[in-house]
């Protein structure tokens, strides 16, 4: 396997493609007694239009999400029973546009290997099992249209942005997953659950050789098909609409507010991106922040306030959110603040802090093998080596930081999401 050292991290990276076009990647960790391996398929709940191979497909929302409910199904049984038998602890999970498969063992690490392998490798779908697990999800779904955490970032979506799949719910709507088949899940797996479509991350105290044998005797060889994923119309700086309001059964009104911003191209500009967001949501609104302060000691938000950058493909937005008395005087807070520093600009001193905090929360994340395995499959989707993150940030100056904050926090380009108390 090819090995590559990042000094100035003290990690040492090995990885490799298979012939079937899976890519293996492992970082050694001797002396560890945890073993933690993570599948990740580049296909999340944004992928729902696509062609595969020149065929139109147009999926229901939602089958993304459902196809990681049902991967774990075999044709012998469940996959959970084989993990038990090995002392494994397996998990899964899909987002707007990755969906992982890993288990966490402190031994037994090439049996809870080849499991993990076999199962994402081997579909069994029948109408039974899929018509089962249908009112599971919907319960699932029921849970989530029930939080008001939830709810409000899903509507604040809905009204920021007008045509991208990111503004529909991860898991779909009670309505949606109702149009899913057994016919629709081989669909959808067989566009992305590819091996070329796929990568294999490996934390822990292991050979990279071993592993990569182990993968290669177990994924089989899948042709993948040419794969056109579509995200619809390329959306305007705009918002579809900038206030959305509901009411549910919650004690104070909550909410979460967005600003649009350009997203990146896919490679190294996406991280620098994700930096300069991150940094001016810290020196705007964080917690470090003279705003934060004197919204906090007025009473107009409380320790559950925060803030940050989302960035997916063909979409990005600087987000804030919590619960407020009053959200329309936060928003207006956070607007003016923005303009000050656009006439002012960032304390030098405050943004020097908050650089080397977010570096340091970076390399904290070093010491979670699932951290670790998380970011080295999600930004390699992205065209980016994540362990590079030491060089990305000396690109990172406070003249782009605020450049970025002048451009992006305005109202034309905000949209509040907002939920009142019933009564």
């Amino acid at each position: 396997m090819n090995r590559t050292d990042f000094p100035r991290l003290g990690e040492r990276l090995y990885e490799d493609r298979l012939p079937c076009g899976l890519l293996v990647r492992v970082v050694p960790k001797p002396g560890f007694a945890k073993t933690y391996a993570f599948l990740a398929v580049d296909y999340g709940s944004i992928d729902t239009a696509f062609t595969a191979d020149g065929v139109r497909v147009d999926s229901p929302r939602g089958v993304a999400h459902y196809l990681e409910h049902k991967m774990f199904d075999m044709p012998d049984g469940s996959a959970m029973q084989q993990f038990s038998k090995f002392g494994g602890n397996p998990n899964a999970f899909t987002s707007y546009d990755i969906t992982a498969y890993y288990v966490e063992c402190t031994d037994r690490v090439a049996e809870n290997l080849r499991t993990l392998l076999n199962f994402v490798a081997t579909p069994y779908f029948t109408d039974e099992s899929v018509e089962k697990e249908r009112g599971i999800i919907a319960q699932e779904i029921r849970m989530y249209e029930d939080s008001a955490d939830s709810r409000v970032y899903e509507s604040l979506f809905g009204a920021i942005f007008a045509h991208h799949p990111v503004r529909h719910a991860i898991a779909g709507t009670v309505e949606s997953i109702g149009e899913i088949t057994k016919d629709t899940l081989y669909a959808c797996y067989n566009a992305f659950y590819t091996p070329a479509n796929q990568v294999l991350c490996v934390v822990g105290d292991v050979d990279p050789e071993e592993i990569y044998r182990i993968a290669a005797e177990t994924i089989p060889d899948r042709p993948s098909p040419v794969l056109v994923r579509d995200y619809g119309p390329a959306e305007t700086m705009r918002p579809q609409t900038s206030l959305v309001e509901s009411a549910m059964e919650v004690s104070m009104p909550t909410f979460a507010l967005g600003f649009k911003t350009e997203p990146a191209a896919p490679g190294p500009d996406s991280m620098v991106q994700e930096l300069l967001g991150e940094l001016a949501a810290e020196c705007l609104m964080g917690e470090s922040s003279p705003l934060y302060t004197r919204l906090y000691e007025d009473g107009r938000i409380d320790a559950d306030f925060s803030c940050g950058y989302e960035g997916l493909k063909g979409v990005s937005l600087l987000t804030a959110g919590g619960d407020s008395r009053d959200p329309y005087a936060v928003r207006d807070a956070i607007l003016e603040e923005a303009q000050r520093l656009g006439r002012t600009g960032i304390d030098p001193t405050l943004f020097e802090q908050l650089k080397r905090s977010a570096f340091g929360r970076r390399i904290r994340g070093l010491d979670s093998f699932e951290s670790i395995c998380y970011r080295l499959c999600a930004y390699h989707f992205e065209g980016v080596e994540y362990l590079t993150f030491p060089e990305v940030f000396a690109q990172v100056t406070l003249a782009r930081v605020e450049e970025f904050l002048r451009r992006t926090v305005t109202e034309e380009r905000s949209a509040l999401s907002v939920i009142r108390p019933r009564s």
